[in-house]
């Protein structure tokens, strides 16, 4: 019984460790505030919560049956790596773009919440949350994991720790209105920039991993 403990925590620490540094929920708390500005408190709650659930439904996949898929397509996690983060490098650059222009923000900004509820999977979930690296790194410990231990343990742990990282992120977009208030509009500003250029960043640092597993280079 001990053993079954330990296995489903090990698995469990090995997925919240190696995802939610990626998903990053709390750096893209931000992200997620600019993209909604003008809806209600009651449809950030409703984006929050697809977003949460799509994460959860893409970061599952990604870890149970990922690596069958790509097979299946004739794909490698490199390729995937590499198309994935030159869409997380547009999403980055075109938000970093729009914090310099305040009058193209507001018009940009208020759009309905129709509009708005149908973003929830693209861009908020994917990329922008649940994005090519957090993909990558779900199938990468899929298959790690599906030749270790008992696969019923290892998928219970494994699945507790995607249902955390899911948790996380529907918290910090929830409430990420509540977080932020404290830093001001000149603080969110900065932050939000920040956090553009954070992805933007990811995504280069995305795409090179992706090139260096195709061309034999040295990742770093």
């Amino acid at each position: 019984m001990e053993g079954c403990v330990v296995q489903i925590l090990a698995a469990y620490l090995a997925v919240v460790a190696g995802l939610f540094p990626i998903v990053n929920p709390l750096g893209m708390a931000p992200i997620f505030l600019r993209l909604t500005t003008g809806s209600s408190d009651k449809v950030r709650a409703a984006l929050a919560w697809r977003v949460a659930v799509g994460g959860l439904a893409l970061m599952s996949a990604s870890l149970f049956v990922g690596s069958y898929i790509l097979a299946f397509f004739g794909l490698t996690v490199a390729a995937v790596q590499v198309a994935g983060g030159l869409v997380v490098i547009m999403s980055g650059w075109r938000l970093l773009q729009q914090g310099d222009d305040s009058k193209t923000r507001e018009q940009q900004s208020f759009v309905s919440e129709d509009v708005l509820l149908t973003r929830a999977f693209y861009p908020l979930t994917m990329p922008l949350t649940v994005g090519p690296g957090a993909i990558s790194v779900a199938i990468t410990l899929g298959a790690k994991g599906a030749g270790s231990g008992n696969l019923l343990f290892e998928a219970i742990g494994a699945m507790l720790g995607v249902v955390t990282v899911a948790g996380t992120i529907y918290l910090s977009y929830r409430f990420a209105y509540r977080l932020l208030a404290l830093l001001g509009q000149g603080g969110r500003d900065v932050f939000l920039r920040l956090s553009a250029f954070i992805l933007l960043c990811l995504g280069v640092q995305i795409v090179w991993n992706g090139i260096s597993a195709l061309t034999g280079l040295p990742s770093s």
